[in-house]
């Protein structure tokens, strides 16, 4: 195709979103919502949205991401709700800071939503076609603030059919399909996930802008058809009741009538690890096929067995793909095996005897980014206009992959309009917490949340991500005032609430004989309701024994004040951290500082610095190989008293 038949066709757009994920999805929505014009390629629209994995949304700290990116004005909280099969909250045993909400998802009615959502967006369009290249120079419009004379600009993006779209960004969210290659037993071949087609040469693209590029590898198990499987053998998992919405666009009666589609459990045996000990050889994991890391906290059952041999038994989830499928989800049994041993692994199950394999279980190796190249607005340092996200970052994970893409796609669009780029702090989400741990520290295995990952966990519950987020997502402009001015009210009623529980007192008389029942200590003088909602066996439910008089409150507002009431003194001690290491998070670094060149800064932390290059001293101190000492030297050179 000719340069004039390019332009008289017009092939142009403002951001480019490459892969139609969750990261991409987020990405191209938050562009378009944003007022920038936005072009979502994928290689095929029937892999938009895929749950190629598990088909469930949230766990543990992934459930947090997503009533994030649902109060920055995100999709997935909204759709996941729309498809909810099953509700759990995990950890309820524990603290309120590590209970995460999981849903399991209709994988095909989410894909169905998601794809109308992205169809009917103004100001997106969405093509299928596969991008093959990224096209870069040296004269694009550079920042004010840049004085990095070497840096790359996007220019326009290339697809498999010869067309070349001018674009001002590009967010790579290609997922686990860059040369992208099927591992089972000995046989491998290229191909994406479920068997779609890989991505070939955007690589080479890459490698070519001078982006480093790392390979890891991830998995799936076998789903197992549903009429085969005696469940009368399996230990039952029902649903919870009342069901909270991962969305605040949701009032609490959305899942009223929902008739929940219950999970079970099964475990492996001495016969199941028998025979994956005997075949381990033939496993591509362990036969030297598969050269890419895999994913630490989310292991093939082999990789299990040898990594943690004195197990006797390991716990498997059965889990529905869809309200209208025979197609069963054994999270837990990923594998590399060759499909004779897939199949007699699965048999030694109980439950399991006569169990058909639908599709059977594979490794996938991949291409992914050094996150390592970008700033914590998801831009790479090296190509001005060039944003990646999701997978392509080295994450797992479809919460942490929309996170990215949401984040990605606000500063992609905000770099169109001109605008400074945004960064959530460690101390305000997870999903800061992320990207920083990805820019800072990097990895060298696919990455997934965890609440042991943030210093902060005691203030970023997912009860209260709207009171953390929704205000920043009113502004940038993703959260439209009628949600925003309901937010407020909601807001307005928990400290209300708050309040008049720290002043309305109660009497020994009045409380000893309830205190007395439930096995707490009597009062001896008076007492607030908040002091004695902060006693462990006190609930805010149990307190309305002493409370006739309170205001009528949703759960969702009940749970976060009691939540913040309990956690008062240990929120304010992480508030006090929060604020000392302020200064640090604040204090920005000069682009152009020569680390070498700093007196008394060591020679490891002076390469580490050069070749991360933080934006600011906080960053700086969070990176490997950069110890106390050369933070002081870092802030005697920059002056700071």
């Amino acid at each position: 195709m000719s340069n004039k038949m390019l332009d008289s066709a017009n092939l142009s757009c403002d951001v480019a979103v490459i892969g139609a994920g969750h990261a991409g999805i987020e990405a191209a929505l938050a562009c378009a919502r944003l007022g920038v014009d936005t072009v979502l390629f994928t290689m095929s629209f029937e892999a938009i949205a895929n749950l190629p994995c598990n088909p469930s949304i949230g766990g543990t700290a992934k459930g947090h991401l997503v009533y994030e990116i649902d109060a920055l004005g995100g999709e997935m909280g909204r759709a996941a709700d729309l498809v909810t099969l099953q509700s759990r909250t995990l950890n309820l045993g524990k603290g309120a800071a590590v209970q995460s909400k999981r849903i399991q998802a209709d994988r095909k009615k989410y894909q169905s939503i998601m794809k109308r959502t992205l169809e009917t967006v103004p100001g997106l369009r969405l093509i299928q076609t596969e991008v093959i290249a990224i096209n870069v120079s040296n004269d694009g419009e550079k920042d004010k603030c840049d004085v990095n004379s070497k840096a790359k600009y996007v220019s326009s993006v290339t697809t498999r059919l010869g067309e070349e779209w001018k674009c001002k960004c590009v967010i790579v969210a290609t997922g686990t399909y860059l040369e992208s290659e099927i591992f089972v037993g000995n046989v491998n071949y290229s191909a994406g996930p479920d068997g779609f087609l890989p991505s070939k040469g955007l690589s080479a693209s890459l490698s070519e802008a001078g982006i480093k590029l790392l390979r890891f590898k991830t998995g799936t198990p076998a789903r197992i058809k549903r009429e085969t499987i005696d469940f009368s053998l399996l230990e039952k998992q029902p649903g919870e009741e009342p069901i909270q919405p991962y969305s605040s666009l949701h009032d609490e009666a959305f899942f009223d009538g929902l008739v929940q589609i219950p999970c079970h459990i099964v475990y492996t045996n001495e016969n199941t690890h028998r025979i994956i000990r005997e075949n381990i050889t033939r496993s591509a994991m362990y036969s030297g096929k598969i050269h890419g890391t895999g994913p630490r906290y989310c292991p093939s059952i082999e990789d299990k067995l040898v990594r943690f041999a004195d197990k006797e038994r390991h716990q498997l989830f059965v889990e529905p793909m869809g309200a209208d499928t025979s197609e069963i989800y054994l999270q837990g049994f990923s594998t590399s095996l060759p499909t004779d041993v897939q199949q007699e692994m699965l048999h030694s199950l109980q439950g399991f005897s006569k169990a058909e394999i639908m599709r059977y279980a594979y490794a996938i190796e991949y291409d992914c980014a050094d996150p390592l190249q970008m700033d914590a607005t998801l831009e790479f340092k090296s190509v001005k206009g060039l944003f990646g996200a999701g997978q392509f970052n080295g994450t797992s994970g479809y919460e942490e992959a929309a996170a990215q893409g949401l984040i990605a796609g606000i500063n992609a669009a905000r770099k169109v309009k001109g605008l400074p780029g945004i960064v959530l702090p460690r101390s305000e989400s997870y999903i800061g917490t992320l990207i920083d741990d990805l820019v800072t520290k990097g990895t060298n295995e696919p990455y997934r949340m965890m609440t042991s990952r943030s210093e902060y966990r005691l203030l970023l519950r997912q009860d209260n991500a709207d009171l953390r987020l929704t205000e920043l997502g009113h502004k940038v402009g993703l959260i439209d005032d009628v949600r925003y001015c309901a937010f407020v009210a909601k807001k307005m009623a928990q400290e209300k609430e708050k309040e008049r529980l720290e002043s309305t007192y109660v009497s020994p008389a009045q409380a000893n004989a309830w205190l007395s029942s439930i096995g707490e200590t009597p009062l001896k003088s008076g007492a607030s309701l908040a002091d004695l909602l902060r006693r462990p066996l006190i609930s805010y439910e149990g307190l309305a024994a002493l409370d006739a008089d309170r205001p009528q409150l949703s759960r969702a507002i009940c749970l976060t004040v009691e939540t913040d009431v309990k956690y008062a003194g240990y929120a304010n001690r992480q508030l006090a951290e929060v604020a000392h290491r302020k200064k640090l998070e604040e204090r920005r670094l000069p682009e152009d500082i020569d680390y070498k060149q700093i007196r008394g800064l060591r020679l490891e932390a002076a390469q580490k610095l050069s070749m991360i290059r933080p934006c600011t001293v906080g960053q700086a101190s969070r990176i490997s190989g950069v110890n106390p000492a050369d933070i002081t030297v870092l802030l005697i050179y920059l002056g700071v008293k």
